[in-house]
């Protein structure tokens, strides 16, 4: 298949870039930047079109002869969109139905939407949480991603404009940044390294789900065949780690005991995220395959 990715120089873009490439698709990319540590894979093989992906024009110029897009953009972050919903909701919402409109006129055959698990549910009445449970965000990053959702199912029911969602939890590995204001891995990896202080909101018991980004891909490869009716797929692993636990994961992949500082938690925090991942199981025939463990090891070995 001829497949756009929009996002494809970051964290989750490159790798699954990796993916479609391995799997033998054609990969075209629009992205600001290519990515600085790009593999040959993805430098030899991937045509990249540089623009911005508010602009129209631009959109439009790089799903000629597309099949699939993955959409992967997000302008903003949990950490900082309550800073100005405006900025997040305008900078996302407005050209995701810009790119829904050429994507219905140029014939798209289906869109894969990376969204948030961890925060389109808001504060669960049950763990792990199923898909079908009331959302009530309480960042505007998780309503700018349910937004879209609900963009899509409409594009859907009205121009049949095929669409699945990936409600991904916290992924992590290699190639994720650190410092950015996501990747709590491998930001606690990156200073327990270079020996420096990591600040914790709250107390360390809240609970979050934890996926490595190889099961990321995998998921997302299963969705380009996929034609059931559901659409929403929760990604993750399924199990719960408290960042108290997952800092001495840590200490003991990094042979070393992290400098912890605890400060006043954040209302935006719910206490506990854990995904339900019953339905990808079933329909994608998908699972998790790598440990907490074992990823952050990997990850530790490429941050070094």
């Amino acid at each position: 298949m001829n497949c756009l990715v929009l996002g494809g120089g970051g964290f989750i873009g490159t790798h699954i870039c990796e993916g479609l490439l391995r799997e033998g698709h054609h990969v075209r990319v629009l992205g600001r930047t290519q990515p600085d540590k790009a593999n040959k894979l993805i430098l030899d093989n991937v045509e990249w079109i540089m623009g911005d992906f508010s602009n129209l024009e631009t959109i439009k110029k790089s799903m000629m002869n597309i099949d699939i897009i993955f959409h992967l953009v997000s302008t903003t972050n949990p950490k900082t969109s309550n800073d100005s919903p405006i900025i997040d909701m305008s900078s996302n919402v407005i050209p995701t139905l810009q790119l829904l409109d050429a994507a219905k006129d140029q014939g798209i055959k289906k869109i894969i939407f990376a969204s948030s698990g961890g925060t389109v549910y808001g504060k669960p009445s049950i763990i792990p949480i199923p898909e079908t449970h009331p959302t009530f965000p309480t960042s505007s990053y998780g309503i700018h991603k349910l937004t879209v959702e609900k963009y899509l199912h409409m594009y859907f029911e009205l121009y049949g404009l095929d669409y699945s969602v990936m409600r991904i939890s916290n992924p992590y590995g290699e190639g994720q940044l650190p410092d950015r204001g996501q990747g709590v891995v491998a930001t606690f990896l990156n200073r327990s390294l270079k020996n420096e202080k990591i600040e914790i909101w709250g107390d360390g018991s809240v609970i979050r789900d934890y996926i490595y980004i190889s099961d990321v891909v995998s998921a997302a490869i299963k969705l380009l065949d996929y034609e059931g009716k559901e659409k929403i797929f929760n990604i993750g692993s399924g199990v719960g780690k408290t960042l108290i636990e997952l800092i001495e994961i840590i200490e003991h992949v990094a042979n070393t005991t992290l400098n912890v500082n605890y400060i006043g938690g954040r209302k935006l925090d719910v206490p506990v995220n854990v995904l339900d991942i019953q339905r990808a199981k079933k329909l994608l025939l998908w699972e998790p395959k790598m440990s907490l463990f074992e990823g952050i090891e990997r990850t530790k070995l490429m941050l070094k």
